[in-house]
């Protein structure tokens, strides 16, 4: 484990518990570092790009739902393929600050950089930056800014940067620009007194896009202060000469939209009035807000972790993304990767209810509200989609930005069906964490119903009465067009016993929808009867049918530059094989607690450690939370270690492409559900906490129907305390207990019998890739 003096990773400066510094410009890691040091607030997001906009690596600023069509081309087209895809498009960059000494630009490639630091701020949500340079003609001035994206102001940036000479008097020009997308059309720029409008649109999904800027110029009496527009940029620029010890500050904001290309000037008149309150606002009382709704948020989220200092950034710099990735989400998805690149070309999976929405329940609940929306916006959509593809009830699309399939790989894409039944696990189970009646009305019965409609299609009975699904893609998408994926029938098990709970407790909702007894009674007879396949020759649960009958993977003949092994081998291939690029069968049984006896879960773990090669970073999260709950603790700490660093260390040299939100959300639960030991079922929490050697403590809270309970963990012992709200009901191991407000109780743990390490396949070893 990485001890206080470690590093970041790569090359970032030592660990620290509340940021994440650079402190030391490495040019050739700017794609990574633009990734890592991305501010967003769920609508808008842009990356860690350096003010003066170069040197960099994949620069971009991005509006949440604002994407393009592009055609999807097959050489053959058959009936129900995707003709479209939606991407996510880069719109206007707010950020560019230019400045000039003299004739002479700064860069930092030039002259000489005496010092440079850039500092993530977990507490304050600011990206700030301090540099001391040189010109190569001798004149040297000193450099701050500071970036700020607020959390709860849609559309609006602000960069506040600061210029001071030092030795000698500097004449001094800062040049601050909003500058046009060449991803996005038609440029039209007019400049005002101290800032402008640009304008722009999308040619294909038919967007209106736009930047409104202003700015706040702060320096000696005689500074100049001059605007103007050329066909790709709105410019201001501040000219003055400094004393030694004089400062100029600019202070830009800016606020970004878009709307159908029809309401162009609304568009433009909202944001001007976004940028209007932001100047009367001003950057200080800005910052103080962020830094409030950061407190509020980290008195409920915050994970503390006690002996490994590296572990504890990594799980803060985890939640900071995740919260910026999902706030202001009401009418917008949640991307894989946040807006923090365009990897996946901004599109929308199942990762958000699967690794997103169970930490959202918990500590974020109207992130998680917001989420669930934005999926019931889709229903129509959905419900189309699902008379296109011959099923009833709803199919969600499997990537998508606005309901729009937008996946055209047939095997991993359209049959991967389990997305139904997870999109109506996270509604279940925030309505169990919230008690949220309301949106339970309005949402999640319409949610759950017109998904378990789409499994009575999808499955068939046979003549002993057991229910099947065939021919579909579960988690692991190495093994396609499988029958009765372990996982997928679990989950539609799961949807149809909660569609027939909710159509009961909700039935205005439900008979609005048809819902009627015959329909309860299919449901739960279906239910009842669904099977989940076993290894004949041994009994342990299997992922699929004929699972454990196909050749093995001869993973000792893989060289290790073969992975991941989609890159390098047919799908063909790995069809027929026994080996799963993530967790299957083991995601199950996180999910689904209940499916399995101890023994049974520890078998099955076991078995698909060898299997499991880890091609896709959702992995490791369940892995460690499997592995806590059947005793392997070794191993989950290691599986921690690589879901938290997967950006951090880069673990999956990805970084550059945007980070990992579901890995960064899959922390949270690998600390909490693995160490933690905590499992949520029919609106109830349940508690069985150990800590792997190593860690002397770990400290979570976790809100359940408007009470907040904070659980202590060490070595030796377990202390629940009901924070606000209350009382709980809960348990400890097994032990049933109620706990009261400012009443706690602890509980021993007993030490766990010390079990063999499972083997991972030939050069897999989660240690081997830390």
């Amino acid at each position: 484990m990485d001890g206080a003096g470690s590093s970041s990773g790569k090359d970032l400066g030592p660990v620290e518990a509340w940021a994440v510094r650079e402190g030391e410009l490495d040019v050739s890691a700017l794609e990574r570092t633009e990734s890592l040091f991305a501010l967003a607030n769920g609508r808008t997001g842009v990356r860690g790009t350096l003010d003066e906009g170069s040197p960099f690596g994949s620069p971009g600023t991005y509006l949440s739902g604002a994407y393009e069509l592009h055609p999807l081309r097959y050489p053959e087209y058959s009936y129900g393929y995707p003709k479209v895809q939606e991407r996510l498009v880069e719109v206007p960059d707010p950020t560019l600050v230019e400045v000039f000494v003299g004739d002479e630009r700064l860069d930092v490639r030039t002259g000489t950089l005496h010092e440079h630091e850039r500092v993530l701020d977990l507490r304050a949500g600011t990206l700030r930056r301090a540099a001391r340079w040189t010109s190569p003609s001798g004149a040297s001035l000193e450099l701050r800014s500071e970036r700020l994206v607020p959390l709860e102001v849609p559309g609006l940036v602000l960069v506040d940067h600061r210029v001071r000479a030092l030795e000698e008097p500097l004449d001094v020009e800062v040049r601050s620009a909003v500058v046009a997308s060449a991803e996005l059309h038609d440029t039209r720029t007019s400049a005002g007194q101290r800032g402008g409008v640009l304008r722009q649109r999308t040619d294909g999904s038919g967007l209106a896009v736009a930047a409104v800027v202003e700015h706040e110029v702060t320096g000696p009496a005689d500074t100049e202060v001059r605007t103007h527009a050329t066909s790709d940029r709105v410019v201001t620029a501040s000219r003055v000469r400094l004393a030694p010890g004089e400062q100029l500050r600019v202070v830009k904001v800016v606020a970004l939209g878009w709307k159908p290309k029809d309401d162009t000037e609304d568009l433009v008149q909202d944001l001007q009035h976004v940028v209007a309150d932001g100047l009367r606002a001003g950057f200080e009382r800005l910052a103080q807000q962020q830094r409030a709704v950061l407190d509020e948020f980290w008195e409920r989220a915050d994970v503390e972790v006690e002996g490994d200092a590296g572990l504890q950034q990594a799980v803060r710099f985890a939640l900071f993304h995740v919260l910026q990735a999902s706030a202001q989400a009401t009418d917008r998805g949640i991307p894989a990767k946040g807006l923090t690149g365009t990897g996946y070309d901004g599109h929308t999976f199942w990762d958000t209810e699967v690794f997103v929405m169970p930490m959202l329940n918990h500590v974020w609940p109207r992130a998680a509200a917001d989420a669930l929306r934005w999926r019931h916006t889709m229903l129509p959509a959905a419900r189309e989609r699902a008379r296109e593809l011959g099923l009833a009830g709803a199919t969600f699309p499997w990537r998508t930005i606005t309901g729009r399939e937008s996946s055209g790989y047939w095997p991993a894409g359209t049959a991967a069906v389990h997305l139904n039944a997870d999109i109506a696990d996270a509604a279940v189970r925030y309505v169990g964490a919230t008690g949220d009646d309301d949106l339970a009305r309005e949402v999640v019965v319409d949610l759950v119903v017109e998904t378990a409609r789409t499994w009575v299609v999808l499955g068939r009975e046979d003549a002993e009465g057991r229910f099947h699904v065939d021919g579909v893609t579960g988690p692991d998408e190495y093994s396609a067009l499988v029958d009765d994926n372990a996982y997928t029938n679990l989950m539609a098990q799961a949807n149809l016993r909660s569609a027939v709970a909710l159509a009961r407790r909700f039935g205005e909702r439900a008979a609005a929808l048809g819902v009627d007894e015959d329909e309860l009674a299919d449901w739960e007879r279906l239910a009842d009867a669904v099977h989940v396949p076993r290894d004949p020759a041994t009994g342990v649960h299997a992922q699929d049918e004929g699972a454990s009958e196909r050749k093995r993977w001869d993973f000792e003949g893989t060289p290790p530059e073969a992975y991941p092994l989609a890159d390098h081998y047919p799908y063909f291939s790995l069809y027929r094989r026994q080996v799963a690029k993530q967790a299957d069968l083991v995601l199950a049984i996180q999910m689904r607690p209940d499916c399995m006896t101890a023994a049974e879960k520890r078998a099955a773990f076991e078995r698909y450690e060898a299997l499991t090669v880890r091609d896709s970073s959702l992995s490791a999260s369940v892995q460690a939370v499997v592995a806590a709950e059947t005793g392997h603790l070794g191993l989950a700490a290691d599986y921690v270690h690589e879901a938290a660093f997967v950006d951090l260390h880069d673990l999956r040299e990805s970084t550059e492409d945007g980070l990992h939100i579901a890995s960064l959300a899959g922390a949270w639960s690998a600390l909490v559900l693995g160490y933690g030991g905590m499992r949520d079922a029919d609106g109830r929490l349940t508690f069985a906490p150990r800590l792997p050697e190593g860690l002397s403590g770990l400290r979570f809270r976790t809100r359940q129907r408007g009470a907040c309970l904070e659980v202590r963990v060490t070595q030796e012992e377990a202390t629940y305390t009901v924070v606000s709200g209350g009382p709980v009901r809960t348990s400890h191991h097994g032990e049933e207990f109620t706990v009261d407000l400012d009443a706690p109780r602890t509980f021993g743990i007993e030490p766990l019998e010390e079990l063999p390490r499972p083997s991972q396949p030939a050069g897999r070893d989660p240690r081997e890739l830390r």
